[in-house]
């Protein structure tokens, strides 16, 4: 036993001419306070009846011995055998037992007298539990009463064991049959009950599941001898026991990749020769991927739960094929605040100390405290998927009793629009399914600032849609790790899984750059798109242009910087969203925060440049991680096509500010008065503009220097012409000065379009060096994969 306390006692009782013996007392917790099941063992006979309880089974009499209680000068075969008996008449009778005290021998150490006792003997003793300067934080219920029940044996010097005393009074209530099971003395797991719990636990099933199959295959939870503790507990126990030679073989193979590769980065917590704490790892690729598609992260825990064997935990982010991507991957042993704060840190110095813009995790207070320190400034969201299937587990009986609150909850946390919108939806719902008081609904709902999507909608995610689980989140190794997978099997399909992901994004390099899309409108911002994004990401980008087909967008107010739209459906109009434009720096704001969420634009702004005739996207709303080129050092964001993309860029931007200037007048002119001052002014600059189109391009630069100066009330000075006339110093008339502006600003023209188309092709050259780069790429992750598949 734990803490036994040795007592000498000579010459109180013991066998006959032994008076020496040692007295030895068993102080034990109250049985509320043990977790683990005791498990005993007894062999022998009852006054020549034998019986048996060895491995752990529980021993029921038979026959006659079903109604039999201890009786001074009772016999048996051994300590054990009486031991077993007395636990067996408690669980008949309805109390548990424990051993109290032992006398051992002097002479060869051998006991030679137990006492066994209710489990509610004596009193606890609570000086034990207290120091001079502390209480109990948590008090225990307190369970013994006192009680002098008991059972006291000694041995003969035949060798056999004799009832010496027994108190049949109890000074408490019994325990009914039907609850005896949870009884600590009688909470045992049998040697057939282990298996069954390994195999099915092998299996990916968990505590709750294999209890209900134990249940099940004993006729009931009373026949079962355990409680649903006891079987986590010893689950608990054997993955713990199963993780002491994992770690040595997790260690023996990152030190082999490292050797492989010195870039390859891991680190353990603690001593490495005695790993108690959690590893990490990182290889080369997994910090490259961080530093282009590092702005959101995804630490994902599925793999430590109770249906997984390992405590393994990858970090995973978005490409820009909007594929799960991977920044390294964590061995969670200890998940203490501590250990999480240091397996962060160390995962950030791995990366170059550059946080990410949000993170994504299960919902933990640990992790989240850890996160807390460690990353201040990252939007930290906690897995909704998660707190749905959470929600499913402790609603249970509302799921059952109400089909209808699964619908309602959805609604209530994915549809609504605003802050206030999910707020006044929320409220009725815990009404409507009497769910105000539930602790856990309750924990969450405080919570909802890291959860619910319209608290989140203005970080960064790189998802493609708000109501959508993320890609990332447990998906990197579906189909691989599995719940059957130890760690012998683990490193084998890790190292598929990164082949496999790998080959996935190569062949979607490849599709992007040797397929074109399908244009489904003439606009020249989707031929712009199409070339810029991912085949994949402009799908999505497409989806949201041809949707801007059914919506209208009406104009509201005008500030003189900002114009507000409400855009809606078309029969839609109670449904709308609210875009802010500013049209001077071509930036649009909408309601429904898509862009700022995901990356991409709404249909709501796509459809405000519609009816504003922008007719490309804005280089600010083109992330480069969701581009063709988002792994590439070449800045390709100039293509011979940006030529005329540009032209209809500037163009777009100077119609909207002029656009913009003129309607002040407008607006303005609310009298006849002002209306004629407008009027006269608008024909005045139209003459000013008409004289400066005439006069484009007079005032040139011929090699750097005017030769002339305009000089007196419009009149035109002579100009001499050194540079391009053969005779020096020669003097021109008006109308051969102007032939000759002409001229030159005609070849000035021809020789701009011919930089443009210079610079076009150079661009062109780049891309196709950028394209055949990327190619080759492929061919070699190709025949590196061919190889592999060789050997």
């Amino acid at each position: 036993m734990d803490n036994e306390m040795i007592e000498f006692d000579i010459g109180l009782g013991g066998r006959e001419g032994d008076d020496d013996f040692v007295e030895i007392e068993h102080p034990v917790e109250d049985e509320e306070m043990v977790d683990s099941p005791l498990i005993g063992s007894a062999s022998g006979s009852v006054n020549g009846v034998g019986f048996s309880g060895g491995s752990g089974e529980i021993y029921l009499p038979e026959g006659d011995l079903l109604d039999l209680e201890p009786y001074d000068g009772m016999e048996f075969e051994s300590e054990e055998a009486a031991k077993a008996f007395y636990n067996s008449y408690a669980r008949r009778v309805g109390f548990s037992t424990r051993v109290s005290s032992s006398r051992r021998s002097r002479r060869d150490g051998a006991i030679i007298q137990r006492q066994f006792v209710c489990a509610k003997e004596g009193f606890r003793n609570l000086n034990e539990k207290r120091t001079k300067d502390r209480e109990i934080k948590r008090p225990r219920t307190v369970t013994r009463v006192g009680c002098k029940a008991s059972l006291s044996v000694k041995m003969q010097d035949s060798g056999k064991w004799v009832v010496s005393g027994f108190v049949k009074e109890h000074n408490h209530e019994l325990v009914p049959p039907d609850q005896v099971h949870c009884l600590r003395s009688h909470r045992q797991i049998s040697g057939s009950a282990k298996t069954l719990i390994d195999t099915l636990q092998a299996a990916g099933m968990g505590p709750r599941r294999i209890m209900s199959a134990l249940i099940k295959e004993y006729g009931g939870i009373s026949k079962v001898g355990f409680t649903e503790v006891d079987c986590r507990n010893y689950m608990r126990n054997n993955r713990q026991r199963s993780l002491d030679g994992d770690i040595q073989m997790l260690l023996d193979y990152l030190r082999q990749m490292q050797a492989d590769n010195p870039n390859f980065f891991y680190a353990v917590q603690g001593n490495e020769d005695q790993a108690m704490g959690n590893v990490i790892w990182a290889d080369p690729k997994a910090k490259m991927n961080y530093n282009y598609f590092g702005d959101t992260v995804t630490f994902d825990t599925t793999y430590r739960s109770n249906r997984y064997r390992l405590p393994f935990a990858p970090i995973t982010g978005i490409n820009h094929h909007g594929q799960p991507v991977l920044f390294g991957c964590a061995f969670l042993i200890n998940e203490s605040e501590a250990s999480f704060v240091w397996l962060f840190k160390t995962w950030l110095m791995a990366m170059s100390g550059r946080p990410p813009l949000s993170i994504t995790t299960d919902y933990d207070p640990m992790i989240q405290s850890a996160i807390m320190q460690v990353f201040p400034q990252t939007r930290h969201r906690f897995c909704k998927w998660h707190i749905f299937k959470k929600c499913q587990e402790k609603l249970s009986h509302v799921f059952i009793q109400h089909p209808n609150f699964e619908a309602d909850f959805h609604k209530c946390v994915n549809l609504t629009e605003s802050i206030e919108e999910f707020e006044s939806c929320w409220l009725p719902l815990v009404d409507r399914y009497d769910l105000r008081d539930h602790e856990w609904l309750q924990t969450v709902y405080s919570a909802r600032r890291q959860w619910v999507p319209v608290y989140l909608r203005d970080t960064f995610f790189a998802e493609m849609s708000i109501t959508q689980r993320s890609d990332s989140m447990n998906s990197y190794f579906d189909g691989y790790v599995n719940a059957s997978t130890n760690l012998s099997q683990f490193f084998k399909l890790y190292e598929k899984a990164l082949e496999s992901r790998n080959e996935k994004e190569v062949k979607a390099d490849f599709d992007t750059m040797n397929t074109s899309p399908v244009l489904k409108t003439p606009s020249p911002m989707e031929k712009q798109a199409s070339e810029f994004y991912t085949k994949k990401i402009f799908m999505r980008f497409q989806e949201e242009l041809v949707g801007t087909l059914t919506f209208t967008a009406s104009k509201g107010d005008d500030d003189g910087e900002f114009i507000s739209y409400q855009v809606a459906k078309f029969g839609e109009d109670h449904k709308a969203y609210y875009v802010k434009l500013n049209v001077l720096e071509m930036i649009a704001n909408c309601s429904c925060q898509m862009f700022e969420f995901s990356g991409l634009l709404c249909r709501h702004v796509l459809a405000v440049f519609r009816v504003t005739n922008v007719l490309t996207l804005p280089p600010h709303y083109i992330l480069k991680r969701w581009t063709r080129n988002a792994k590439s050092s070449v800045i390709l964001e100039e293509r011979s096509s940006d030529v005329y993309t540009n032209y209809l860029e500037s163009h777009t931007v100077r119609y909207n500010t002029l656009r913009h200037q003129a309607f002040k007048f407008v607006d303005g002119a609310k009298s006849s008065e002002t209306y004629d001052l407008a009027l006269d002014a608008l024909k005045e600059a139209a003459t000013k503009v008409a004289h400066a189109i005439k006069n484009d391009g007079r005032n040139v630069m011929l090699n750097g220097h005017i030769r002339g100066n305009m000089v007196g009330g419009g009149n035109r000075a002579d100009y001499t012409i050194g540079d391009h006339d053969e005779s020096s110093g020669q003097t021109l008339s008006e109308d051969d000065m102007d032939k000759k502006i002409r001229e030159i600003t005609n070849e000035l023209e021809c020789a701009n379009r011919k930089c443009e188309v210079y610079r076009a092709n150079l661009l062109s050259l780049l891309k196709d060096i950028e394209d055949h780069k990327l190619q080759l790429s492929i061919k070699v992750e190709n025949i590196k994969i061919s190889m592999k598949d060789g050997f």
